[in-house]
């Protein structure tokens, strides 16, 4: 199943990983060598959440330590 828009959510029947669709770009989702199964977001909450910017990263290693 191709995706069709953001905010979809897949899962891996064979490891259980769960894809959020933050950006489409065509195609579909494989994990584990198998198409990826569109999960019914009706059943988790309404309330939409912020994703962090890919291109922020997560500050890890910008020189905040003690300085040693």
């Amino acid at each position: 199943m191709a995706v069709g828009k953001v905010g979809e959510k897949y899962r891996c029947n064979v490891c259980g990983n769960e894809v959020l669709v933050t950006r489409v770009g065509g195609g579909v989702l494989v994990c584990c060598g198998k198409e990826m199964e569109k999960i019914d977001t009706e059943q988790y909450s309404s309330t939409p959440r912020s994703l962090p910017d890919a291109d922020e990263g997560d500050g890890a290693g910008d020189g905040g330590g003690n300085g040693g």
